[in-house]
């Protein structure tokens, strides 16, 4: 961190490059206008991981097996009023995240600049008015450097449409840059298709595919016994059980979706954007449906009271905070250009659900606490038994979660510059498998059986607990102290030869 300003000048911006390139492996450029950055002026042209080529043995050329960034009709533009000269080159720089340091350069030790300077052109290792770069120690043909002028009063400059064939496993920048000042409003349109070996989609997401299949596949395992359990006991089902059978549908149709979405992305190198939105929907459906049916779970919903009383719109205004807060997150990560927000507008979109969060699991084990107590309260011995279990499961998710959250802070501060890609498809990959393993453990602790009914909640005199104890419910105790009953007692086996109670004084005394 404290060695970038010695690093090249655009390198802070790939800091947010890392999935946040959601217009996948066809970048298009529809306008984009120039930045300065320092004595340059730069349009960022896109960030992927991609692996290199498969290997050909017997020389021939194929489209299946090829990684390469292909330009097509790239096309640079500069208004009417300012075509009436020559400029100097407008570059595409494309290099490998390893060799960043061989972009820029500075004359005796000053300032590091992208362009040429007078100084530095003096000393004759660059020229003036163009980037500044040098071979790669590993690869002398990278990084690949080539550009366009404009001529006279041209004011349309067109790149040669090129394909560059990555022969090394690696992540990938483009940038197109210019140094010359009087080339204000300049503007690039056209797009490059950057392709992995099996398909167009980034090498970053290309894992995604496969998990995405898995889950899809570990979901219909779990649906088919979740489901014939339901088959099979449908007279004794509870309100609880049709909650946790929405949340396994919506998690079948959120992983199926998502695998569709990467399929498609990865034929054609397009997002679908509608195909996109329906997962993303899905899923903030069942993130907000699972969280509050946890916590109704905890409140004892269904168990030890019929409903939620006066909490019931605290907890729908709760959910419903939590779905607008997450679906504008996921919409904006998934299916918008991210690659545009600074990191405080990230921030400005992440901090609310993660406050919702802790909301959400502060109340939880609040209520867990008021429901256990209640449980042991009236001893009964069956549903406490399974809310301890459900207890110690949340709390082993929770625990798991914030040590998760410690790495992927650890693993984003030591990856600035998305060197280790190739594994960062686990962060998201982490909490889909966490939420369906609590989901797993649910399922087996409330699974629909012959003997469900003793689960839910029910106002009969023998519900679940010993005879003796049925008053604990009932009966609201009394509020007279317990020495007065104790004092009681004892004078009432006070019996004399006679017969008659001799403690009959003192009894009627205490009352």
């Amino acid at each position: 961190m404290l060695k970038l300003r010695d690093s090249f000048f655009f390198l802070p911006i790939l800091c947010f490059c890392f999935v946040f390139i959601v217009d996948g492996s066809v970048h298009e450029y529809n306008g984009e206008k120039f930045v300065g950055k320092g004595n340059a002026f730069v349009v960022h042209g896109g960030s992927e991981g991609i692996y290199s080529s498969f290997a050909d043995p017997y020389n021939v050329t194929a489209t299946i097996g090829d990684s390469y960034i292909r330009f097509e009709k790239v096309t640079f533009r500069r208004p009417k009023e300012a075509a009436n000269f020559s400029s100097k080159a407008i570059q595409a720089v494309v290099f490998e995240v390893e060799d960043r340091d061989s972009i820029g350069g500075s004359a005796y030790g000053g300032q590091r600049a992208v362009c040429c300077t007078a100084d530095l052109a003096k000393l004759g290792v660059c020229l003036e008015g163009e980037v500044i770069y040098r071979p790669s120690t590993e690869n002398p043909n990278w990084p690949k450097v080539f550009g366009i002028s404009f001529n006279g009063d041209d004011e349309v400059a067109t790149l040669r449409s090129r394909s560059i064939k990555i022969t090394k496993t690696g992540m990938y920048n483009l940038y197109f840059i210019h140094c010359d000042v009087n080339l204000k409003d300049l503007t690039v349109e056209g797009k490059t298709i950057w392709k992995n070996p099996n398909g167009y989609l980034p090498g970053r997401m290309a894992p995604l595919m496969n998990f995405y299949g898995f889950m899809s596949l570990a979901f219909v395992i779990l649906g088919i016994f979740w489901f014939s359990q339901y088959a099979r006991f449908w007279r004794e089902i509870f309100p609880l059980q049709n909650c946790i059978t929405l949340v396994i549908t919506l998690g079948m149709l959120e992983m199926a979706l998502w695998y569709f979405d990467y399929a498609e992305f990865n034929e054609s190198g397009i997002r679908p954007v509608g195909i996109t939105m329906w997962a993303v929907s899905f899923g903030t459906i069942k993130r907000t449906v699972s969280w509050i049916i946890i916590l109704m779970v905890s409140m004892g919903y269904g168990v030890v009271r019929p409903t939620l009383g006066g909490l019931t719109s605290k907890v729908i205004m709760l959910g419903a905070t939590f779905f607008l807060a997450s679906e504008v997150l996921e919409v904006v990560e998934n299916v918008g250009a991210v690659s545009d927000l600074s990191g405080k507008a990230r921030l400005f979109l992440v901090l609310p659900v993660a406050i919702l969060d802790a909301f959400f699991i502060l109340w939880i084990f609040t209520s867990l606490s008021a429901t256990l107590n209640k449980l042991q309260a009236r001893r009964m011995t069956v549903k406490l038994d399974i809310y301890r279990k459900f207890t110690n499961a949340l709390a082993v998710a929770v625990i798991v979660s914030v040590g998760w959250i410690c790495y992927e802070l650890y693993f984003k501060l030591n990856d600035v510059y998305n060197e280790q890609w190739q594994s960062a498809w686990i962060i998201p990959a982490f909490w889909q498998v966490l939420s369906f393993s609590l989901l797993c453990v649910i399922c087996v602790l409330w699974a629909p059986s012959q003997n469900s009914m003793r689960y839910a909640y029910s106002d009969e005199a023998n519900e679940g607990f010993d005879k003796d104890d049925t008053t604990l419910t009932l009966i609201k105790p009394s509020s007279t102290p317990m020495k007065d009953f104790k004092s009681a007692a004892e004078a009432r086996p006070v019996q004399g030869h006679n017969g008659a109670w001799n403690g009959d004084l003192e009894e009627d005394k205490t009352v």
